[in-house]
């Protein structure tokens, strides 16, 4: 008996989980899952009212789901894939262990060819544990939510789905691209005869198509009359990658980012230009999905929301979003900064109130080659690059914020860099500087002051956070943020005067962006440019443009 195919058509998280490898042949998971015996639905975290689960949330959860293989899936190989589970996961099919992960952000998979069965239904189980331990990373998650922490999620919060293969398929590809060429590099799931060879094809303006063999597992392909992307022109261009048997879509865009000296001043420039680093502070948290939106068009909302008030970066806050958020800012034209997410202890004394006012500590943290807490936040650290290494829109990585678990700043900036040497590191956002960065990366609240340039750009990593209260669209139990407005148009014209007075003098000096305090409020945290549920923005947009105008370097 062939089980008929199914595909989740519940209008949420619907879209190919990987835009960036997309393979023709997949099955997204999300429905019929149980958690501790009541429905849940996934793949929003138990704590979120989007998942309807109204049951316990213990610090291990089981989960269940039962599925059949499409008949659709001809090819041999099957590929379970989870988006992420936080914090640990351990994952068994029809009762036999299939492999476990550890860390609660990163995508992983399996193959479980030999453990479904196609002509009957089969039976997932995922035991997730998450007790908030340290030793991994956490983020904004607390489990006594207040101020600027946030309520934790649990378990399963990404998609989970199957995917279809040729016994022998692309496991991983990495484009490097100048300003005129790409270079591909791929692996497969066991060696392959050198002398085979994989064909891309590339969608070129006007219709046309280049299509380009190779016989080993890189290529480099010159593009004729290259369109460069930015966020005022984000040209994507789309390509068919082949290999034997297997087959997929992606894309690339061809930009630069660096730091250059002109005029004497160290300038960030994407693609060789001068560009003024616009951006805000994006914690990716919803009102009913906590670390989702409803549904992917969610993303798109936000980045054209900021995009319409002038922005151009998200500064995405020591969190990783699913795959279609940077696809989305592919796509929209929104610059990334990505924050590596903390781990370790936290104090609000020593990280956060001191140096608030001043009073910095200036010797790192060291923690031992063997530390176990140093081991998994370097392999968090390289899965992270290594997920999001293709992406156009990243432009450049924070380490540490605000001290937060920070050891080794420097070294951890070697090690950063030795992965992904063509983006800019920010490794101590707000204080605790060491040697190395491409920043001179600097938090300043409550005050406006006069900015000094040193010998790096100065980048203001955060700033603002005024709050503005929205009684109707209040979701927190408790108010706060930094500085009180009475309206609008007062919050506007706070913003404004900050622009005017602390950051827009700075620049021909070299302060080279800055990251205003945030994108929406969350929970009881009120210093949102828009509410928590995304009705409102509570800024006057006509205002906020004319202060981006400024900010453009000439």
């Amino acid at each position: 008996m062939i089980i008929p195919f199914k595909q989740n058509t519940d209008g949420a998280w619907t879209s190919h989980p990987r835009p960036q490898f997309k393979r023709a042949d997949y099955y997204i998971l999300n429905e019929g899952w149980t958690l501790e015996g009541q429905t849940i639905r996934v793949p929003f975290p138990p704590q979120a009212k989007l998942s309807e689960y109204t049951g316990n949330i213990p610090d291990e959860l089981t989960y269940l789901c039962h599925f059949s293989i499409p008949a659709t899936f001809r090819k041999k190989r099957i590929l379970l894939h989870f988006g992420a589970v936080d914090q640990l996961a351990k994952v068994y099919i029809n009762d036999v262990f299939i492999g476990e992960n550890e860390g609660g952000y990163i995508p992983f998979t399996f193959d479980v060819t030999e453990h479904v069965c196609r002509d009957k239904e089969n039976t997932l189980k995922v035991i997730a544990t998450d007790s908030l331990c340290l030793d991994y990373p956490y983020g904004k998650q607390t489990k006594k939510p207040s101020g600027m922490w946030y309520t934790p999620v649990s378990g399963i919060w990404q998609n989970v789905w199957l995917e279809n293969v040729a016994d022998t398929y692309v496991t991983q590809l990495k484009i490097n691209t100048t300003l005129e060429q790409i270079e591909l590099q791929i692996e497969y799931n066991h060696d392959r005869n050198a002398t085979e060879v994989f064909e891309v094809t590339v969608d070129l303006p006007k219709g046309q198509k280049l299509t380009q063999s190779f016989a080993d597992k890189r290529g480099i392909l010159s593009i004729p009359e290259p369109v460069q992307w930015s966020p005022e022109h984000p040209h994507l261009y789309y390509m068919t990658i082949r290999a034997g048997e297997d087959s997929f879509d992606s894309y690339f865009a061809l930009r630069t980012i660096n730091i250059e000296t002109i005029n004497d001043v160290k300038r960030v420039c994407l693609n060789h230009k001068p560009i003024f680093l616009h951006g805000v502070l994006d914690q990716g948290y919803f009102h009913d999905g906590l670390f989702l939106p409803k549904e992917e068009a969610g993303y798109d909302t936000d980045i054209l929301n900021m995009k319409e008030l002038g922005f151009n970066l998200l500064r995405k806050h020591i969190k990783i979003e699913p795959d279609y958020f940077y696809y989305a800012c592919d796509k929209l034209g929104m610059l990334v900064m990505q924050d590596m997410v903390n781990s370790g202890p936290y104090s609000f004394l020593r990280d956060t109130a001191l140096p608030t006012i001043g009073l910095k500590k200036k010797k790192d943290i060291h923690l031992p080659k063997d530390n176990r807490r140093r081991l998994i936040f370097e392999e968090q650290t390289r899965l992270t690059i290594e997920h999001l290494y293709n992406h156009p829109c990243i432009v450049a990585y924070t380490i540490f914020n605000e001290g937060w678990g920070q050891f080794d700043s420097d070294e951890m900036y070697d090690y950063v860099k030795a992965l992904d040497n063509t983006r800019l590191v920010d490794s101590t956002s707000g204080w605790f500087t060491q040697k190395k960065s491409d920043f001179d990366s600097k938090h300043i609240y409550f005050r406006l002051k006069k900015l000094k340039v040193k010998e790096r750009p100065l980048f203001v990593s955060e700033c603002g956070g005024y709050q503005l209260l929205d009684k109707q669209h209040f979701f927190g139990n408790k108010e706060y943020g930094y500085g009180t407005c009475k309206d609008s148009e007062d919050l506007t014209n706070r913003i404004v005067k900050m622009y005017e007075e602390m950051i827009i003098p700075g620049i021909p000096a070299g302060v080279c962006g800055c990251i205003y305090t945030q994108i929406t409020d969350v929970e009881g945290e009120i210093n949102g440019l828009y509410t928590y549920d995304r009705r409102g923005c509570k800024v006057e947009k006509g205002k906020m443009i004319e202060v981006a105008n400024k900010l453009k370097i000439k």
